[in-house]
């Protein structure tokens, strides 16, 4: 028997498996079978993340409580039960239930919880384990996913997502886990007195940390915002903070419901254009100067612009740039920018931000994608002192403007965008026109992502061939173009012509990086989230139409290269 009939079998006739599956798990063809058993599901850069369904590979009851089982003796282990851990979760199918599923496995180990009544933003949830002092956190969320996927993020007591350091002590303590059918999360009743429900209290002091932001309060608020959470967690604290800070949105009420299913959007995903469609048709017929648009947990933010009677959409890299000229710019003017200033990226965020912040005096760390990566970042400098935070960004449109959370935070990037764009209404420009003039001062890019998805087995095994492929057979030119310096992420090595160095500073990760002569870059790196391999692309051009067509040409370059 395969391993896959074997694993499959024992979920089909297990006594314990949720009554809910058994008629899916027979339902199951080959394939299918296949995929949800071939492997067991794993942590990627944002935790476990998965399709719904029956199935090791799956995000289930079952699995969930193997993580959870995993985490409590993690937990019990560091003498973690007392100080407890907050949980939050979003609208998905399933999130409350695993959530208050997650607090009473906790119990059962003698370990408190605080879960929020309702769903709430992935940055509430880092805020809370802060501001509640917890061991740490779970969040039930698949982020921007589609609706079939779910999944489990663990934050450590700074409200930061695990590093992989922590995160492999966790996932030691999983692995150990033999049965994860065998696992139930019924727990006494005294044991059910640790589980606390927690709510507007800590939105009330959430909300105040968003509003502090603010560097211009009272800018003239003569913008209009259309605003969407995309049917998730982003609704309420978005529009509330708006509310006490004076600015008029015009939400898009039919994303506002808590749909699991996200009915009224093609995508929840702010990186795809279909997230914006029924914004753009508001932003017209309310001639809105601004489009904000949320992923479900909150953490993303994607941006639409009103230039010259037409909407411009936004990358993560173009809003991240602007946020960085306006803040650093208003600390500047304020007197308010501290000593060593630092700005944190990630190695496939683009270059313009980090030539914007060294116009301020203000330095960039690199990290891996991530933010738990930036996060830790912010931990070490709140310890040391030797630098002092003004932003964090990455390219898939996440920021952080303040790090009383230690994750990507829309709310607060969402008031920022709404004050840069009234500041420089003021002054006759919009945001677009702010991006032109960095590009005028610090060169023209074009950013861009192509994502090669690859889903089950076979796709999991064409991905490891690409990474091998060009790991093994270096391009020494792509599309013509010679490439000056490579970077390897798991072997940590340099190679700039014949020389190779040690790449040091990083944890290792499955990622290449090719310099280009012309000062463009190519990364590329398997998702840690999804079945895909993601190419990334900073161009670099002698105007937008330069920039453009290059940005093509070496996105078929690297087609034909991971063709062969």
């Amino acid at each position: 028997m395969s391993i896959v009939e074997e694993r499959y079998s024992k979920w089909l006739n297990h006594e314990n498996l949720a009554p809910q599956y058994k008629p899916v798990l027979e339902a199951m063809d080959a394939e299918e079978k296949n995929d949800a058993f071939y492997t067991t599901i794993e942590f990627g850069t944002a935790g476990m993340r998965g399709l719904l369904g029956p199935g090791t590979n799956r995000i289930n009851i079952h699995t969930i409580r193997k993580a959870t089982q995993g985490y409590a003796n993690y937990i019990n282990e560091n003498n973690g039960g007392k100080a407890g851990i907050a949980i939050g979760y979003d609208n998905r199918h399933m999130s409350k239930e695993f959530a208050f599923d997650c607090a009473d496995l906790l119990a059962k180990n003698n370990i408190k919880s605080y879960v929020f009544e309702s769903l709430r933003p992935t940055p509430e949830l880092s805020f809370a384990v802060r501001h509640l002092n917890c061991f740490g956190g779970i969040m039930i969320t698949a982020s921007h996913n589609p609706k079939e996927y779910n999944g489990y993020k663990l934050y450590d007591d700074k409200g930061c997502q695990l590093i992989p350091c922590l995160a492999s002590q966790v996932i030691d303590k999983v692995n150990a886990i033999e049965d994860e059918l065998a696992i139930d999360a019924n727990c006494t009743e005294e044991q059910k007195k640790l589980i606390t429900v927690i709510g507007k209290d800590v939105d009330e002091e959430y909300y105040k940390n968003v509003l502090s932001i603010q560097l211009n309060p009272e800018v003239k608020k003569d913008i209009k915002i259309v605003f969407s959470p995309e049917h998730g967690t982003a609704n309420i604290p978005v529009q509330e903070v708006y509310k006490r800070a004076g600015y008029t949105c015009i939400p898009v009420v039919e994303q506002c419901s808590p749909d699991p299913d996200f009915s009224n959007t093609p995508t929840p995903n702010p990186e795809q254009a279909g997230a914006y469609e029924l914004s753009l048709k508001y932003a017209k017929e309310n001639k809105a100067d601004l489009i904000l648009v949320c992923d479900p947990d909150a953490d993303r933010m994607g941006v639409g612009v009103l230039h010259n009677g037409e909407y411009v959409v936004l990358t993560g890299n173009q809003s991240g740039s602007v946020e960085i000229e306006y803040i650093c710019s208003q600390l500047q003017k304020q007197g308010k920018m501290p000593e060593n200033p630092v700005m944190f990226n990630t190695v496939v965020t683009s270059d313009l931000g980090e030539k914007v912040a060294s116009d301020y005096g203000v330095s960039t760390e690199k990290t891996l994608t991530g933010f738990k990566f930036i996060g830790e970042k912010v931990a070490k400098y709140e310890k040391t002192h030797e630098k002092n935070y003004v932003f964090g960004y990455e390219e898939s449109y996440g920021s952080l403007i303040k790090p009383f959370v230690r994750d990507k935070d829309a709310p607060q990037a969402c008031l920022m965008l709404a004050e840069a764009c009234a500041f420089y209404k003021e002054q006759g420009k919009d945001l677009v026109d702010v991006l032109d003039s960095l590009y005028d001062r610090h060169g023209t890019y074009e950013e861009s992502q192509v994502a090669l998805s690859l889903a089950g087995e076979a796709g999991a095994k064409r991905i490891k061939e690409i990474l091998a492929t060009l790991r093994k057979d270096a391009p020494t030119q792509i599309g013509g173009t010679k490439v000056v310096r490579s970077e390897d992420y798991k072997e940590c090595t340099i190679k700039e012509g014949d020389t190779v160095t040690e790449l040091t500073g990083f944890t290792k990760s499955d990622v290449l990086k090719y310099y280009l002569e012309d000062g463009s870059w190519i990364a590329v790196r398997p998702s840690g989230t999804e079945p895909k391999c993601k190419f990334y692309y900073c161009i670099k051009g002698a105007s937008k139409e330069d920039a453009h067509n290059k940005t093509v040409h070496f996105q078929k370059a690297m087609d034909d290269l991971i063709a062969k």
